[in-house]
């Protein structure tokens, strides 16, 4: 199939697994390859609670690419040339606090970084201009007030902020591992956001994510930590991450944020660098 260029329209985005994909209802979705410098990323647009939204499988269609080989800068300026503007994404995460248990719905408003070999910048190689974006609050706070505000309304549990922690991958981390996170200000930890979170800020696009405890972390867990427990917790809280995730897009008329403005000092040379992708 062939490349497609921006589109000029205001859609929202959702990232995460297949089972996200399954329950919004495949059959108003259809599948859309996009070419861009770093890659070609396959996408789902359709339409979703009465708005246009573009499903990103995060790890390919059938789970397929492990958290440290994802094309994460393809994946973001998929979501860009597809005209998202606002993201919602799932994130798998194990606990790091004894007050966190598996099935917990968490709102991170923090986030480190732990990853080292990754591509962490569009702002990179020959010609490219020097960018260092704001990450004082690596999740975008008006998409997160809509997520906590959506989830009143819908007398949906969650718990208002906390610290992600993003790590390499794709081992679970060890006992000793998760007592230096828990040290460190981290709640939970996964593999992923961390890396979607500072390329979504460098392409404008608001970005938030709604970890579900899927796990106690090492050395909390009464037993070794298994992949099975995580998708099995994921495919119990989808349908309610669901329900709000709809309720967000359903009723949020995507405002003017400062997330779509991070570039400003910069002028258009790294808006330009940007489409050039």
């Amino acid at each position: 199939m062939s490349a497609i260029g921006v589109v000029g329209v205001r859609r929202w985005g959702i990232i995460g697994g297949s089972g996200i994909y399954r329950l919004t209802g495949e059959k108003t979705f259809h599948r859309r390859w996009v070419v861009t410098r770093y890659g070609e990323v396959v996408c789902f647009v359709g339409e979703w609670a009465g708005k246009e939204v573009v499903f990103l499988p995060r790890h390919g269609e059938g789970h397929t690419v492990p958290p440290h080989r994802i094309n994460y800068r393809a994946n973001v300026i998929a979501m860009r040339k597809l005209g998202v503007q606002t993201v919602l994404a799932t994130a798998a995460s194990g606990s790091l606090r004894s007050n966190l248990a598996p099935s917990t719905l968490l709102i991170p408003d923090q986030l480190l970084d732990l990853t080292s070999q990754r591509p962490r910048t569009f702002f990179d190689g020959e010609n490219a201009p020097v960018v260092h974006v704001d990450l004082t609050s690596p999740f975008c706070p008006n998409l997160r007030e809509a997520l906590k505000r959506a989830a009143e309304e819908l007398g949906i549990a969650v718990t208002d902020g906390g610290c992600y922690v993003c790590g390499e991958g794709p081992r679970y981390e060890t006992a000793a591992e998760v007592r230096a996170l828990a040290q460190l200000g981290g709640d939970v930890v996964g593999m992923t956001a961390g890396t979607e979170a500072a390329l979504f800020r460098e392409a404008e696009i608001c970005y938030a994510i709604v970890a579900i405890v899927t796990n106690w972390g090492a050395g909390i867990s009464p037993q070794p930590l298994s992949h099975a427990e995580v998708t099995a917790m994921m495919e119990q809280r989808l349908p309610i991450l669901l329900q709000l995730f709809e309720r967000v897009i359903a009723t949020l008329d995507l405002p003017d944020c400062p997330c779509r403005h991070a570039l400003d000092t910069y002028g258009e040379a790294a808006r330009k660098w940007l489409e050039q992708a």
